[in-house]
């Protein structure tokens, strides 16, 4: 008597969600990551259907783990916002990210950078942006989808991204990020420092009140007293009339 052979299940596909290297390989490199993809969040803070994350693997195929890539930055719109171990396209509504951004830093090869551009224009990516923060090169670069392929951006100081409606500058000191309402993006530092700012102006603004609403009420103090002294005067004064009276004096003489 011979057994049915039992059909053997298929190994499950692992997609990691590492790949064991740190995000940056330098502070320079890691703060215009954070600055770009905190940058982003705050810009997109009120909508719920922009995704948008830094350093994290996106899959566009399903089935096959080995092609992936995790961008400094991303911005995936029509997704909502939430954790994820990885962006797995094919559970995104087939969505891909819209807009890239990679941060160069000196451990960046060419070939590494052409391949990054070849996963992005074959994947979908309408928009790509690449800064080298290096105060030796300080340069930045952007690519549009056109048909089909990404066309660099012959200008890019003063260029308007599309989906991100932020404006790029470029100065002296370095690129500028500005928001739509022409402000820029900053660094935590920046951020820290402002808030702290607001507090301390908020504190004097409140201690101003606060010594304005005593003055207020020593204004409101000194002229009850008036009117009291004013009304206690009036009062001695018809008093005075009443005497007059009963003696037999007429007190408007």
């Amino acid at each position: 008597m011979s057994s049915a052979a039992i059909p053997s299940s298929r190994p499950r596909i692992v997609y990691p969600d590492t790949d064991g290297l740190p995000m940056a390989e330098n502070t320079l490199q890691f703060e215009w990551i954070v600055t770009i993809k905190g940058g982003l969040d705050h810009l997109f803070d009120s909508d719920p259907n922009v995704f948008v994350a830094g350093d994290l693997f996106w899959y566009p195929v399903e089935g096959h783990p080995e092609i992936r890539i995790a961008p400094d930055a991303m911005a995936a719109f029509g997704r909502p916002k939430g954790h994820r171990l990885s962006y797995m396209q094919w559970e995104e509504g087939n969505i891909p990210p819209q807009v890239v951004f990679e941060v160069l830093s000196p451990g960046n090869r060419v070939g590494e950078m052409i391949r990054k551009f070849e996963f992005y224009q074959q994947y979908g990516v309408e928009e790509y942006y690449l800064y080298d923060p290096d105060p030796q090169r300080l340069q930045l670069s952007g690519f549009m989808r056109q048909g089909g392929q990404l066309i660099e951006v012959p200008e890019m100081n003063g260029h308007q991204s599309p989906r991100l409606t932020i404006k790029f500058e470029m100065t002296d000191a370095g690129l500028r990020i500005i928001r739509p309402d022409g402000q820029p993006f900053l660094t935590y530092e920046e951020v820290a420092r402002r808030e702290e700012h607001e507090r301390k102006r908020a504190e004097h603004e409140a201690r101003r009140a606060e010594h304005e609403a005593r003055r207020a009420e020593t204004e409101r103090q000194r002229a009850q007293a008036e009117r009291q002294r004013a009304d206690q005067a009036s009062v001695q004064v018809e008093q005075l009339r009443q005497r007059l009276r009963q003696l037999g004096h007429d007190p408007t003489d």
